[in-house]
């Protein structure tokens, strides 16, 4: 296609979220634009609406990407975790996190990435992925027009459930993107008095195997929604059990719009990289089992999956198989490792009762609020369910 600097590429990143986006800014930096890099999405990734609550670590982050005022809409103190009964526990940590602008902030990722010398095309739906002797084929359309384009490696960060790297027999084994996909669902709306430094989390079989969740977005807004296991069956849509929640709890709110889709939710140990193909972000599952996280999260993975690529790229043919095996090592020792131990206490934690969390809601409302220490949260919870202490015994070894 004429729209393409080149016919071929050594790097294509396939998905310009967060782990595409710094995939594409760290490979840039790394080869200081002597390698061709392309990016390509289907969509500006700051014009339409993102799928995501907004809130990330300010420590993490700041460890990944320098924080600009300009793309932080607000700066957290703490979590309200509340109980189905209302009791509510406080943990306060000054600045512990922020909510972000996801329109601005993955556009000055964008632009760094550009700055970098990627070429970013964010008009581009990549259609499928064919394995040749030099690397990779990707078919792709654009304004109507077909064409293709290739490279000798391609970095998938599709997102979850992504399907590109699906039925190609080459990747048989690799990581599918579906481990525990979600169903999500949330508002964005007025009116709800809320904390501006504070989300709010809330437990109990009303979000069975999952929570719901409050998040400050500007002051004024709020983002308001919940996330159920993958084998929760409502007998309702997901849209009516949102809107009957806001009525019931917040009837003076204003909805302003509805977004859902599947999340990915687990963490799996199948390899992230084969034949030249690594996986980054959802498509990697990359994602907090229980907190549902995944932002810094993808960006984390999509950086492991750059440096990957670009010691691939240096490396002698007999050295590569050994260097997409250590794409898997070097994630779980960055974040992998303590995902697997969360997705097996997981099973315990969704087995904990309404009375239980009432329980330990309660007995924590009545401390002072700097006694409510994050680790005091989790003991009083434990405490409650007595069973639940046996079961995790096992799951944290």
């Amino acid at each position: 296609m004429s729209v393409f600097a080149q016919k071929e590429y050594d790097t294509v990143i396939c998905g310009a979220g967060p782990a595409g986006l710094l995939a594409a800014y760290t490979l840039g930096r790394l080869t200081g634009s002597a390698r061709r890099v392309l990016l390509l999405d289907k969509k500006e990734p700051w014009k339409e609406p993102i799928f995501c609550a907004e809130a990330v670590s300010t420590d993490r982050l700041a460890s990944l990407w320098p924080i600009d005022p300009d793309f932080v809409r607000s700066r957290l103190s703490g979590i309200y975790f509340t109980s189905p009964s209302k009791h509510r526990a406080e943990f306060y940590s000054k600045n512990c996190g922020l909510i972000l602008n996801r329109t601005k902030f993955h556009r000055a990722i964008s632009d760094g990435a550009e700055a970098a010398g990627v070429e970013c095309h964010y008009d581009t739906l990549i259609h499928k992925l064919e394995k040749t002797e030099q690397g990779w084929d990707i078919f792709v359309s654009r304004g109507g027009e077909e064409g293709k384009v290739s490279a000798r490696t391609v970095i998938d960060a599709t997102g979850p459930g992504c399907r590109l790297t699906r039925d190609i027999p080459c990747l048989e084994g690799i990581e599918s993107g579906d481990t525990d996909l979600e169903s999500a669902l949330f508002a964005v709306a007025e009116g709800i008095k809320h904390s501006p430094e504070h989300i709010e989390l809330f437990f109990g079989s009303e979000f069975r195997d999952g929570y719901g969740w409050i998040f400050p977005r500007d002051g004024k807004e709020v983002n308001i929604g919940f996330v159920l296991g993958k084998n929760v069956k409502t007998g309702e849509s997901l849209r009516k059990k949102l809107l009957d929640f806001i009525a019931k709890n917040y009837p003076e709110a204003n909805v302003k719009a509805v977004y859902g889709g599947v999340i990915a939710c687990g963490q799996s140990v199948k390899p992230l990289a084969k034949e030249g193909l690594f996986k980054a972000g959802d498509a990697a599952s990359c994602v907090n089992p229980i907190s549902r996280s995944g932002i810094v999260e993808s960006m984390l993975s999509g950086k492991i999956a750059a440096e990957s690529v670009f010691q691939w790229l240096n490396a002698s043919a007999e050295n590569r198989k050994s260097i997409e095996e250590k794409t898997l090592d070097s994630w779980m020792k960055a974040l992998g490792n303590k995902h697997l131990q969360v997705a097996r206490a997981k099973v315990g934690f969704n087995s904990i009762t309404d009375e239980q969390f009432d329980k330990a809601a309660k007995r924590l409302s009545k401390l002072p609020r700097e006694r409510q220490t994050l680790f005091r949260i989790f003991f009083n919870v434990l405490w409650s369910c007595p069973s639940l202490i046996w079961k995790m015994r096992s799951f944290l070894r």
